[in-house]
């Protein structure tokens, strides 16, 4: 899918170069960076571990009905789970880790050959830094747009490490399978239509931002990124190595840190699957590397809740409809600094 257009985006330092000279400079981190008070104004409560869901024993009829009530109670209460057994091979993902990691070690002129483009999200650099004074995350990241196949741009698609379009095209494959698979089993959990809910999904798009976390030496006065609720229907998020980071606030107001998270379903529930707001801390001596993988909707699409749900409801939308390549315009135009949910917006 095309994203829409923002007005662009404003160019800012590379953080892991940054990251390379200043910590081990002495100097205090660089102002734009500092978020002491985001960082630390709430307390964040150790070893929350997100519910699992085993795929193999959703699709095992001995045990389908049993695991499908768990799905369903993740979705409903957390937002996110763990999917285990998901069927994608040991080799495929262990691929697509080196060689996202090995585009991470590349000098930096390398990797500014994928660069992004004014107005556009695609490549390798940093979005949504709309002012000269506004606050940075302490990261970076190269964003692709991977389904449908022909909307791939192999212009932002790195070349080195030589394997890695391969590798990176296998795993969207794989993924890919996984997501079809999950939303007919959610669509059967809240009593949908598994037709009518995939209908919406035409060309199934996937996009993928994958995130460099430098460590950084003062790491409880920054942010790795900024507080914020995903715009998709459904996000599988792979830990590229094992530091963790990852914070979800939950109902009690607090924020939890966890182990990583595997999908969160988006607005088509009309509310009856959370939508969680997320952030990332980052560590203080270790890099942190992440590959989120969006599934959305065509853009052609309107967006909102699934009139099924309305019907059993007895309350009514929930939100409003919306063309969906407006709700993307929006988002891409947001900043995620503001702490407010994008879904909030459209709150009725």
């Amino acid at each position: 899918m095309a994203h829409p257009k923002t007005g662009g985006y404003l160019p800012v330092p590379n953080v892991q170069e940054l990251a390379q000279t200043w910590n081990g400079s002495g100097e205090l981190v660089p102002d734009r960076y500092v978020r002491t008070e985001e960082a630390a104004a709430e307390e964040v409560v150790a070893g929350c571990a997100l519910p699992v869901v085993d795929l193999g024993r959703l699709l095992d009829a001995r045990s389908s009905e049993e695991e499908l009530a768990n799905l369903g109670s993740a979705c409903q209460h957390w937002g996110y789970f763990q999917l285990i057994n998901h069927g994608v091979p040991e080799e495929v993902i262990q691929d697509v880790r080196r060689d996202i990691a090995e585009f991470f070690r590349l000098p930096l002129e390398a990797k500014k050959a994928y660069a992004q483009l004014p107005e556009d999200i695609q490549g390798y650099g940093q979005g949504f830094v709309f002012s000269e004074t506004q606050k940075l995350d302490w990261a970076d990241m190269i964003y692709l747009k991977l389904r449908p196949i022909e909307s791939r741009n192999m212009r932002f698609w790195p070349a080195q490490p030589p394997t890695f379009r391969n590798s990176v095209g296998r795993f969207s494959t794989e993924v890919a399978k996984v997501t079809s698979c999950l939303l007919r089993l959610m669509a059967v959990d809240m009593g949908v239509e598994p037709e009518c809910l995939l209908e919406k999904f035409g060309g199934q798009p996937q996009t993928m931002k994958v995130t460099y976390y430098p460590p950084c030496r003062q790491a409880g006065d920054v942010l790795g990124l900024s507080p914020h609720t995903d715009v998709c229907a459904l996000t599988l998020l792979l830990h590229v190595n094992h530091v963790q980071g990852l914070q979800i606030r939950r109902d009690d107001g607090k924020w939890h840190a966890v182990e990583p998270l595997e999908g969160a379903f988006m607005m088509l529930s009309n509310g009856k699957y959370k939508s969680v707001e997320h952030k990332v801390a980052v560590h203080p001596d270790k890099e942190r590397i992440s590959a989120a993988m969006f599934h959305q909707l065509p853009p052609n699409t309107t967006v909102g809740p699934l009139p099924e749900l309305v019907k059993g409801s007895g309350g009514g939308a929930r939100y409003r409809s919306v063309e969906y390549a407006d709700f993307m315009k929006l988002f891409f135009a947001s900043r995620h600094d503001e702490g407010v949910s994008h879904l909030d917006h459209y709150r009725i």
